[in-house]
């Protein structure tokens, strides 16, 4: 629902549920902190999403790593579709996830960032990325302002990483206390 839907239903003013967005997002604890021990034949698939800030032409690029046991987000950033955001992301992976296995797309910045010797390049029909590729349409489902035909958009960056920060943290929890179950 978008904040006005949230403001309309509940009878909040903007402020006071953007203030409690940004209260939420900045009492979140790293997001390394919700995700399950790494084993060593873990695997992590990579992949890019597009979406836009107030107009089309305002083009962003969220940039994920899942892994595919466990199936939680593992890193990501929101920027262009740069080598420099791509990097950025390699800097947020936890240090115990470096050494896994990883496949992608054949984006040039994959094959310039990550490790030759862990990194794999592949095509959609090998079926490697099939569960990031998955996840993103989880995103685009749950999330309005992430379906590319939408009157659901954010206005601003800031409120679109909020809410993205926010979402991708409590989807990792849900999916810690799935996996703590066995």
């Amino acid at each position: 629902m978008s904040m006005r839907g949230v403001e309309r239903v509940f009878a909040v003013p903007r402020i006071r549920l953007a203030e409690w967005l940004i209260e939420e997002a900045e009492s979140l604890p790293d997001l390394s902190t919700t995700l399950a021990e790494v084993q060593q034949d873990d695997v992590l698939e990579w992949d890019e999403l597009w979406f836009f800030v107030l107009k089309k032409s305002n083009k962003r690029w969220i940039w994920l790593a899942l892994c595919r046991r466990t199936r939680q987000i593992v890193a990501c950033v929101v920027g262009d579709r740069s080598e420099e955001t791509c990097r950025r992301l390699w800097a947020h992976i936890p240090d115990s996830y470096r050494d896994c296995q990883s496949f992608s797309d054949f984006w040039d910045a994959y094959q310039k960032v990550f490790p030759e010797k862990t990194h794999h390049s592949v095509g959609k029909d090998s079926g490697e990325t099939n569960h990031i590729e998955r996840w993103n349409n989880t995103l685009r489902q749950r999330l309005g302002r992430f379906v590319r035909r939408t009157l659901s958009f954010s206005k601003s960056d800031y409120f679109h990483e909020i809410v993205l920060r926010i979402f991708i943290f409590r989807y990792n929890l849900l999916k810690l206390q799935a996996i703590s179950q066995f």
